[in-house]
């Protein structure tokens, strides 16, 4: 599911005023419907006029389900338009309607339609199709990926045929806001190696198209030769820069657009040696207009951030091991957030270490069995095999870096979650209120599961403010599906008795 961070981005420069604190205020639940349960797909679509829209599917029946600001549903409406199955849906949501772009298969042929949403969920005007492709074979794998600019002024559709192993092929769409094509290419990039991967793919404010390629070892270890690609709006052909990384041992890579100062941030953790343990961050400022490097930044990381960072099993130098980068957050002066969380798992019969468990969030690859590429990620759809797992997520570290990539603080949220057989009521959901950065999320109390909120202030401080009103209805919360919807809103999917319901937090 996508899951669109527009709201996490907003201008942090505001968190270099004095500003009142926002706790959590106020909780509205919605009433379960027996037609929801466990098993429904959703994406919960936004805020539309003072309408909180949700999309729903149960099988061949899909529908968005409109609630009012208290969360009770005014109307469910069928999505009619829409084929029985679907492969994948998006949306790209505006203060008074929402563009939905599915995918569908007829046949042996793939569809990318779009259709436009009003905030009584009801379909405005018909829907248009914007691209097909053959396949010759049934198949539920995602061909089309969409991404959307942090100004949501340019929409980029596009897929990758790799057929020929050594040669992708991106056909890229770029839209306007209305969905007005403003740009079509047929794009090759040479792939050197049978073992690199890409990043996220993003687009900016300016349309361009931006990633990074990576080489990761045979044994699926450390990463080498990273390049960033880019392509402008109307660029017939990528531009392939390498970063400069050198011989350094990298981990994940994590690639940001920095609208407001015309770069990309480029950052992941590194190792002294092979399998070592993480040692620091690496990052790479990267000079937009001169697609060239303007910074490389080390960060190495203390003993005293380690002691603090480190689950009760970690060792002072194993204590960023399980770290995962999450989220990376701008701000307008060219300073910016980095937010890491520790994940993991353990099953009986079988371990799962760092890289089996970074795999299939953050490598992505070639289709097996179709050419085209899917750059997909589905965590409904995880399988470990057969053992049984515990999934792990742990403490969270803040780190606040100036323009120059200089850290000027750093503090640990901590926490220690764990659930088996699924990671669906663990990590957090990030809030933005302007004047603080909210981290949700579920911790044990007296054998009661409860949503907790803790804050990181400008300076670094960490509040921890008492147990959120309204918890005691039996409602077990998602954070990490949850979504902000506005600059004090929040709607967070939940669990009531199986039942899939949806909750509305009010800063």
């Amino acid at each position: 599911m996508t899951r669109s961070l527009s709201f996490l981005l907003l201008m942090l420069s505001v968190l270099n005023t004095p500003s009142a604190k926002a706790q959590v205020s106020q909780i509205f639940y919605s009433e379960p419907e027996k037609e929801d349960g466990r098993r429904t797909n959703f994406e919960i679509i936004g805020k539309l006029n003072g309408n909180y829209l949700v999309f729903k599917n149960n099988n061949s029946n899909n529908a968005i389900s409109v609630y009012d600001s208290t969360m009770k549903e005014t109307q469910r409406v069928p999505m009619t338009f829409m084929p029985d199955r679907y492969i994948n849906v998006d949306f790209v949501t505006y203060s008074d309607y929402c563009l939905l772009i599915y995918e569908y298969q007829k046949k042996g042929i793939v569809h990318a339609a779009a259709a436009r949403i009003g905030p009584d969920g009801q379909l405005i005007g018909k829907p248009s199709e914007l691209d097909t492709t053959l396949v010759g074979f049934a198949s539920n794998n995602k061909i089309y990926t969409l991404i959307v600019s942090e100004d949501k002024q340019r929409i980029m559709l596009f897929k990758i045929n790799s057929h020929d192993p050594k040669n992708f092929m991106f056909t890229t769409f770029l839209y306007d806001s209305e969905l007005k094509l403003i740009d079509r290419h047929r794009i090759y990039l040479p792939m050197e190696d049978k073992n690199e991967l890409f990043t996220e793919f993003l687009v900016d404010n300016q349309g361009t198209f931006v990633f990074a390629k990576y080489l990761r070892s045979g044994s699926n270890d450390y990463v080498s030769r990273v390049s960033v690609v880019t392509k402008g709006p109307t660029a017939d052909t990528f531009c392939i820069r390498d970063i400069g990384a050198g011989d350094r041992i990298l981990d994940e890579i994590k690639i940001k657009v920095d609208n407001n100062n015309n770069r990309y941030i480029i950052s992941g953790f590194y190792y002294k040696q092979r399998r070592g343990n993480i040692e620091g961050l690496y990052t790479v400022l990267w000079d937009k207009a001169t697609n060239s490097r303007e910074m490389e930044k080390v960060t190495v990381f203390s003993d005293e951030l380690r002691a603090l960072a480190k689950s009760t099993d970690a060792t002072v130098r194993t204590a960023f091991n399980d770290f995962f980068i999450r989220h990376i957050v701008t701000k307008r002066d060219g300073g910016y957030l980095l937010v890491s969380e520790s994940q993991y798992t353990t099953s009986r019969g079988s371990m799962f270490n760092r890289w089996d468990y970074m795999n299939p969030v953050y490598g992505y690859g070639p289709g097996f069995y179709s050419p085209y590429y899917s750059p997909y990620y589905n965590p409904w759809a995880r399988n470990y095999g057969a053992y049984a797992t515990r999934f792990h997520a742990e403490n969270i570290m803040v780190l606040s870096f100036d323009r120059d990539g200089n850290l000027q603080w750093s503090n640990v949220i901590p926490k220690s979650q764990f659930d088996d057989e699924s990671d669906n009521l663990i990590s957090t959901e990030l809030v933005n209120t302007g004047g603080e950065l909210h981290f949700l999320f579920n911790l044990y109390e007296r054998r009661n599961m409860l949503l907790n909120d803790q804050s990181v202030s400008p300076e670094g401080r960490i509040t921890r403010y008492p147990t959120l009103h309204n918890l005691d209805r039996g409602y077990d919360f998602m954070p990490r599906y949850g979504k902000q919807v506005s600059s004090w809103e929040s709607v967070i999917p939940c669990l009531y008795r199986n039942y899939l319901c949806f909750a509305k937090v009010d800063f």
